[in-house]
């Protein structure tokens, strides 16, 4: 039954890039000013004075050289400044082909992509997670809220957002009118769905949605994350379109504020941060992030920036705006201090004393110093940092997860500094977070007894597999964007070039197993749409950086600066 969902065959079309005006200009430390760019986005000028590679492409890119309808003379300019572009910077390879070429992948892409949407009376309202013809479909022939993400993405790119507002109001018809019941207890009202699918009734010619809240999923976990990507998407459709009317629906509104307040109820909480379960994001299995996953708080932060832009005073929205503000305060100074993790910080945390007590305690957590994996003291470099996987009290998980890092850049919730450290960390340990296929979910690797106890002896989540140290092509458009927003397009070139190399030809696989990521996923689907849909958006933003507009946000000048730690507690 599941099998009748409709399939578009509509023939591919090439990605067009629009060349408009480039403005905008980079702040001293390379991380881009959002303040002045337009609903509908233009390219932003890069500049990062870290390397000869990214201030070519600065040039490249400079308003001194391209008009609005370049001229076959400045379009030579621009093939010989990037063919020129200087050979000695670290890592940096070159490109086989001019960039004016479009990658023979992006047609094959694009039409997979198509091949994947869904469509409900007559109308694209999503894309399905897969389409392997040769593994049983699970759940896998349904619209995930965060597969179809960079799905939206591409086709907001490509000038095709009609698919993306179908989508964001059949969800929120779903959050509004959906029982969400798991046994004999009644999900939240603002709970958004993880997955919908529709089902095809030939003989009556008519099509019924079917959603899933968690009641179905493995482990019955509610889906945390999709409320949060709604949001978001809601934002990037406003800021790509130009058109606010959608955000400013009644529906939206009262969407927005149900997913808020299940975010800013009060409680037991002595943290801003969200207290979780564990599988209620990507990381959709048993993987020991419960308690406070940095995915989830990266998504909140961002979510909840967008929210403040979307909600109208009207209606109780200038109670939330309120809520909000406060909330963005309390939960930047959390992470940026206690989840924020570089080689001093490492070294303060060796040296804890612990079983402090009062408000002068430097240990806050009562964190065991003994606890301190080994792994961690020879994967942290001298410069670089990242946001930790987890901290609760006595507990600080080290593992470093893509996901929440790229997110904290783009949402602005790590400083300027604190952003340009972490893509430092990437660059120091590229081998390790990136390897043949970009890019690693998780690091490192649960094993042992570590993984049977942490995972319980979970067979998909072996070693250097899946969620556990797997690689996973859908992060490169995440990565892509924090490069270009940190001034480092080089690396986002780099990594593009390490999926071009196979990700096709293998199929375009979920995920990538070993500690390089050098083979197929041993569960992995093939045809995983948003493995496509990732390279599309990634490919896209490179050669056109103003896209970075929909799903980046400036650093908010108007929060307060960070407290030092010793005054936490005399605010």
């Amino acid at each position: 039954m599941w099998n009748s969902i409709t399939i578009s065959t509509d023939i591919p079309q090439e990605s067009s890039v629009r060349n408009t005006d480039l403005f905008a200009t980079a702040t001293e430390n390379g991380i881009f000013d959002f303040s002045q760019v337009p609903e509908k986005p233009r390219p932003i000028n890069l500049e990062h004075k870290r390397s000869l590679d990214e201030r070519s492409l600065s040039e490249l890119m400079s308003p001194r050289l391209i008009s609005p309808r370049p001229s076959s003379r400045t379009m030579e300019t621009f093939k010989s400044l990037d063919e020129n572009r200087n050979s000695s910077a670290q890592n940096t390879p070159r490109s086989a082909r001019a960039s004016s070429e479009p990658h023979p992948m992006i047609a094959d892409a694009w039409e997979a992509l198509r091949r994947s949407l869904v469509y409900f009376r007559g109308k694209p309202v999503g894309t399905i997670a897969a389409l392997d013809p040769t593994e049983d479909s699970l759940n896998y022939n349904q619209v995930f809220v965060r597969d179809f993400f960079p799905s939206a993405l591409a086709f907001l790119m490509n000038g095709e957002p009609e698919i993306v507002k179908h989508f964001l109001l059949k969800t929120l018809r779903l959050q509004a009118w959906w029982e969400k019941r798991v046994d004999c207890f009644t999900l939240g009202e603002g709970v958004m769905p993880a997955s919908f699918k529709v089902l095809h009734d030939p003989v009556r010619n008519s099509d019924t949605m079917i959603a899933d809240f968690g009641e179905s999923a493995i482990g019955r976990v509610a889906p945390v994350d999709s409320g949060f990507w709604w949001i978001i998407l809601l934002r990037a459709y406003t800021k790509s379109t130009g058109d606010h009317s959608l955000a400013d629906l009644p529906d939206c509104q009262r969407g927005m504020r149900l997913i808020l307040t299940l975010c800013l109820s009060e409680g037991f909480d002595t943290f801003p941060t969200l207290l979780c379960a564990d599988g209620c994001c990507m990381v959709d299995r048993r993987m020991g992030i419960y308690g406070y996953p940095i995915e989830i708080q990266a998504l909140f932060f961002m979510a909840l920036r967008c929210a403040r832009v979307l909600l109208k005073p009207e209606g109780g929205g200038k109670e939330f705006i309120e809520r909000i503000d406060k909330r963005l305060h309390a939960l930047s100074y959390h992470m940026r201090n206690y989840f924020w993790l570089d080689f001093e910080q490492l070294n303060n945390i060796y040296r804890y004393k612990t079983e402090e007590y009062s408000h002068t305690a430097v240990n806050k957590f009562n964190v065991i110093p003994d606890s301190i994996t080994d792994w961690v003291f020879d994967f942290m470099p001298m410069r670089g940092g990242y946001f930790i996987g987890n901290v609760s009290p006595a507990r600080m998980d080290f593992r470093w997860f893509c996901l929440g890092n790229c997110i904290a850049i783009l949402s602005s919730l790590a400083t300027p500094e604190q952003s340009t450290r972490i893509m430092d960390l990437i660059e120091e340990r590229w081998e390790d977070l990136v390897g043949e296929m970009p890019l690693k979910v998780s690091y490192p690797a649960l094993e042992g007894h570590e993984w049977r106890i942490v995972t319980g002896c979970d067979p998909k989540n072996t070693r250097w597999s899946y969620h556990n140290g797997g690689s996973w092509p859908v992060l490169l458009w995440l990565f892509t964007a924090a490069c270009i927003k940190t001034g480092r397009p080089q690396m986002a070139r780099r990594a593009i070039e390490l999926a071009e190399s196979r990700l096709s030809k293998d199929g375009w696989p979920e995920y990538y197993d070993g500690k390089l990521g050098r083979f197929i996923g041993k569960q992995a689907r093939k045809w995983q749409t948003w493995s496509v849909a990732g390279y599309l958006v990634a490919k896209m933003m490179l050669e056109d950086p103003s896209h970075l507009g929909m799903i980046a946000l400036e650093e908010d000048k108007k929060m307060k600066p960070s407290l030092t730690r010793s005054a936490s507690w005399i605010m």
